[in-house]
């Protein structure tokens, strides 16, 4: 049985109680982990909370080593992490290396971000004055990941935390807990307490977690709804709060897109992890004067994915990440055909397979108003409509509560520069989407969330600045008190 990682130590929950993990693609067990209360969250806060207070006095130079040598760990032990990573969460084997070299990439850029700079020199007011900024850690970190992308994402979080000088506490989903787990032995490099794992459920580890008066700041990425409930238990305390929530991401074809790129590109960006992507394209809108031959180069594209076990180096696409979540997408394209949505492929469970395999599914002729365009849907469902107009296409996208990506296809600068001006969205990516970059900050407009990963601004989210004014020369100034001793103009 898998144990809970707390203050550098492999220890079992006080409660003894554990939960299996399943694999979507076979149904069968691998393995349990304990499930853990408020009373284990106790323990790894406490951890953290000690080792805080000297791991943040320590020189970036020795966190930046520290840091080169977790992720040059991870990659020495790249293939039996991607190869639990798959087991747990179905992503075909080919992601999940791909995702262990971006989780190391994201400690190796924070070790060196992490040292370039803490705050900056101010010009002064006055004579024999200095002002500058330091940027400080807030404390205890609580980092609450997703089942989707648990390294990656738990990665994102950790390594520019701890860069910072703070101290964490990971609390994975409960159903992609075992890779987090095994690359926690990258870890054991630190000093005590710097980063503790605690598994368990939402209810029992989450809430304590983000209760706890202990916990200075949450790091969360997840649905709008949780997110929205973590805001209100943080605001009693004013704690720092940064999160990624869901979206229902854009992609537009514009009419002098190259469809030989834009239809494999926008079937990638739809099905990339059977669509359980935050960024996934979930609204495709494509130029009317090129809509035919877009949907039957898609559908005839969509035909050739290959869905299955996901250690298969040849499967694209794998299963869902549980019968409840295949279920829910199930019910979501039932009511989007029922809303006038057109099926042209797909929209059942994969024939011939035991585990949570669904087809990936293209529907068209799909309105504003359809649920497939107003939920978000955690599965490979590609939803289509069309527009006449520049304009119309802009607007569609802006359609929504949500911000965190959008995508376009164009040739013409002036059409990309223009939708990248306009359209609502913390990432935008032209003629290439979903792809991402240590040095670009990555989050949520309007319902998406707030805050930012990655990049300078992933840092800055987990430090608070202070300003400093110092005068070197010890004098009385000449506008306290008395006033009566000032002339008045």
């Amino acid at each position: 049985m898998a144990q809970l990682f707390i203050g550098n130590e492999w220890c079992e929950s006080l409660t003894r109680r554990t939960h299996p993990v399943i694999n979507p693609s076979t149904l069968e067990k691998i393995d349990q982990v304990p499930e853990s209360d408020s009373k284990d969250v106790d323990r790894a806060v406490t951890a953290a909370k000690q080792a805080q207070k000297e791991w943040k006095k320590i020189p970036g130079v020795e966190k930046a080593h520290l840091l080169h040598e977790i992720a040059q760990k991870i990659r020495n032990d790249n293939k039996e992490i991607a190869k639990l990573l798959t087991l747990e969460s179905g992503k075909p084997l080919i992601e999940s290396l791909d995702c262990v070299e971006w989780v190391a990439a994201c400690f190796d850029y924070y070790a060196e971000i992490g040292r370039h700079e803490r705050g900056f020199s101010l010009p002064p007011v006055a004579p024999h004055q200095v002002n500058f900024t330091i940027k400080e850690p807030y404390g205890v970190v609580a980092c609450i990941v997703p089942f989707n992308f648990p390294l990656l994402l738990m990665s994102w979080k950790v390594a520019p935390a701890i860069a910072a000088g703070n101290t964490v506490v990971v609390k994975p989903a409960e159903q992609t807990p075992l890779s987090t787990l095994r690359m926690a032995r990258a870890f054991e490099l630190l000093p005590v307490g710097v980063v503790n794992v605690v598994t368990g459920t939402g209810e029992e580890v989450g809430d304590p977690l983000v209760r706890h008066p202990d916990v200075d700041m949450i790091a969360f990425t997840g649905s709008t709804e949780v997110g929205k409930g973590i805001m209100r238990l943080a605001a009693d305390r004013v704690k720092k709060v940064n999160l990624e929530l869901g979206s229902i991401d854009p992609l537009i074809v514009f009419e002098d897109a190259d469809l030989e790129v834009a239809v494999p590109g926008a079937a990638w960006a739809r099905y990339l992890n059977a669509g359980q992507v935050c960024t996934s394209s979930k609204r495709i809108y494509v130029a009317e004067s090129i809509a035919g031959e877009f949907v039957r180069r898609f559908v005839e594209h969509t035909k050739t994915i290959r869905v299955g076990d996901p250690m298969n180096p040849e499967t694209d696409v794998g299963p869902l990440i549980s019968e409840e979540q295949l279920r829910k997408v199930e019910k979501q394209v039932e009511k989007g055909l029922k809303a006038g949505g057109e099926l042209l492929y797909g929209g059942k469970r994969a024939p011939g397979l035991k585990g949570w395999y669904y087809l990936p599914t293209v529907i068209t002729k799909v309105k504003r108003d359809n649920p497939l365009f107003n939920e978000e849907v955690f599965g490979p469902i590609a939803a289509i409509s069309t527009f006449k107009t520049e304009d119309e296409a802009i607007e569609e996208a802006n359609n929504s509560l949500y911000g965190l990506g959008a995508s376009i296809y164009t040739g013409s600068l002036k059409t990309a520069m223009r939708a990248m001006e306009e359209i609502k969205a913390g990432s935008f990516w032209i003629n290439d989407p979903l792809s991402d970059n240590d040095a670009g900050p990555f989050g949520g407009m309007r319902q998406s969330g707030f805050g930012r990963e990655l990049g300078l601004e992933g840092l800055d989210a987990f430090r608070e600045t202070k300003h400093v004014h110092l005068d070197y020369v010890m004098e009385r100034k000449s506008y306290w008190f008395p006033y009566k001793n000032r002339s008045v103009p």
